[in-house]
């Protein structure tokens, strides 16, 4: 389909397919898996009062597990979008950034001083590692003349990450607690709870909210700085909030899954090739997408070598390094 044929296209078409295709995965997510499961079995977990084994699996283990997948796959695709128009750099992604290798530092650092912190103290932790990892890069990326290329963007990110994975593996080792940080920072579902949700779902949908209250803002940020001041836009303060929202998602995000990479570059790249450049479509069309390809993620890791889980962060970095590698050959363009 050329680029003409996509623009004739309404957006509500798309925006519809888009949760047709969100709501048949989420259906495939539920029903897949280790143990056996129909869509009677997923139907009646729903709507009824049955107390089958089965059914009891499906609302306190899988259906929990896959509306992580749902909020965590849509909050890594909106602050991906955000970072990529608020930068204007095309390799943006909360995982190259060191947002999340700041999370984990932090959650690394909170489980050795605080061992019995409950899962607000450590959520509250991965905010503010996800906030200091980003300021690191932004940081490094600004230190030389001639601002934020997208090149030393991701050099900064990659030497960020590196350094704070480092701090977070030398706490794991020292105060011995190298197993509980890498089942973190593997990347997964596993064990993802509704009390966890609880948590972690109002921040995550408080951010997106946000985003798509600033997507207009974004736009003209994405287009250029100079008019977005002539228009009388109050730049600073759009960024800070926008960046407060990028924090959140991927502070949120890791605090559930741990580590997870190139979601954020990935789909807000696909999608832009679906409904163009204007914030106001992406936004929304990152959230549903983002989302669709966390449960097909986790899908393919619970079943390609089902008993045994394959970690998702695995499953996303096969598909997300291949595309990154295009995205660079391409100067940045899907």
């Amino acid at each position: 389909m050329t680029k003409e044929e996509q623009a004739s296209i309404p957006f509500i078409v798309k925006i519809a397919t888009s949760l047709v295709v969100f709501v048949t995965m989420f259906i495939v997510a539920c029903v897949l898996g280790a143990a056996d499961t129909s869509l009677k079995d997923v139907w009646q977990a729903i709507t009824l009062d049955a107390k089958t084994d089965t059914v009891l699996m499906l609302r306190e283990i899988r259906f929990p597990r896959e509306t992580g997948a749902v909020f965590v796959g849509a909050a890594l695709a909106v602050a991906g979008a955000i970072m990529q128009g608020l930068t204007r750099n095309p390799l943006a992604d909360p995982g190259l950034l060191g947002l999340t290798a700041g999370a984990n530092a932090a959650l690394a650092i909170t489980l050795a001083f605080l061992p019995n912190a409950n899962y607000f103290t450590i959520t509250i932790a991965c905010f503010i590692g996800a906030a200091i990892g980003t300021l690191m890069v932004f940081g490094i990326g600004a230190a030389k003349k001639g601002g934020f290329s997208p090149l030393r963007i991701v050099l900064a990110g990659a030497a960020v990450s590196a350094f704070l994975y480092a701090i977070a593996d030398g706490v794991g080792l020292y105060f011995k607690l190298s197993k509980n940080v890498s089942m973190w920072t593997a990347g997964g579902l596993i064990g993802t709870s509704w009390p966890q949700l609880q948590i972690i779902v109002p921040l995550i949908v408080i951010g997106i909210l946000l985003a798509l209250i600033l997507s207009r803002q974004l736009t003209i940020l994405s287009l250029s700085e100079e008019v977005a001041v002539g228009l009388g836009q109050n730049t600073a303060r759009i960024k800070g909030i926008l960046f407060i929202v990028i924090v959140l998602l991927a502070g949120a995000s890791v605090a559930l899954v741990g580590n997870m990479a190139f979601i954020g570059l990935m789909v807000p790249h696909i999608v832009r090739a679906m409904v163009g450049t204007d914030y106001r479509f992406i936004i929304p069309m990152s959230a549903m997408t983002g989302a669709s390809f966390m449960l097909l993620a986790d899908t393919l890791g619970r079943t390609i070598h089902s008993p045994y889980e394959t970690p998702v962060a695995a499953i996303v970095a096969v598909m997300g390094l291949p595309f990154f590698l295009f995205i660079v050959r391409k100067g940045g363009s899907f």
